[in-house]
């Protein structure tokens, strides 16, 4: 009987069983979440940034689901700790599957989730800072981009992609937002929470008012 190999090496089993910078931040500087527990991976990333250098002086990671998202997350804050935002950025999900000493390949969706949440946090500093290179007028085009980055716990896709988003208005510097559930569903509180973060950055927004279907 031919014994069957596991597919992963040495490193990526270190770094699932014993994970480096694992827990939630309280407070951070910036932080991203991407993916779905639902789709069977998420990661969220949280930043200490110090503000003349602008380098990492901290970062921890939440992790849901297989051992090579868990290791992702792992390697991906060790790279990223003392690197300034820029040089984090430059981080590709190449380099983190090679720091990894290489993932299976149908794991390597892993490495993308890791590199872009940490993207997605630098950039959430970015914003809340006043940093961004170029300033994009919000527009409803802005608006459902950074809502399909928020996911529908009933299924997994994004809120977009499945029409959680029964209504969206821009005016005056005021977004308001309609979520086809009700105010009570279990969901609702979660949902206003994440949606909230994906917006009231934006620079030139002053509040984000968020309804739901009662």
């Amino acid at each position: 009987m031919t014994k069957m190999k596991f597919p992963y090496n040495e490193i990526v089993l270190e770094h699932f069983r014993d994970p480096k910078n694992v827990g939630e931040m309280e407070n951070p500087d910036a932080k991203a979440t991407e993916g779905s527990p639902v789709c069977g991976d998420m990661v969220t990333i949280y930043l200490r940034i110090d503000p003349k250098e602008l380098r990492i002086t901290d970062i921890k990671f939440q992790s849901y689901g297989c051992a090579s998202n868990i290791a992702t997350g792992s390697i991906i804050t060790e790279m990223a700790k003392g690197m300034t935002l820029e040089e984090a950025r430059r981080i590709t999900w190449k380099q983190a599957a090679e720091a990894l000493g290489g993932l299976p390949s149908i794991k390597m969706h892993c490495s993308v989730l890791a590199v872009g949440c940490l993207r997605e946090a630098i950039k959430d500093y970015e914003e809340r800072h006043g940093m961004v290179r170029e300033r994009i007028n919000t527009d409803e085009a802005v608006v459902m981009e950074r809502l399909k980055h928020v996911m529908n716990p009933l299924t997994g896709l994004d809120m977009v992609e499945t029409n959680l988003v029964k209504d969206m208005t821009i005016e005056d510097g005021v977004i308001e937002v309609t979520i086809d559930l009700p105010s009570d569903h279990q969901f609702a509180a979660n949902l206003r929470a994440e949606v909230l973060e994906k917006l009231d950055a934006l620079w030139d927004i002053q509040e984000v008012k968020i309804n739901f279907t009662d």
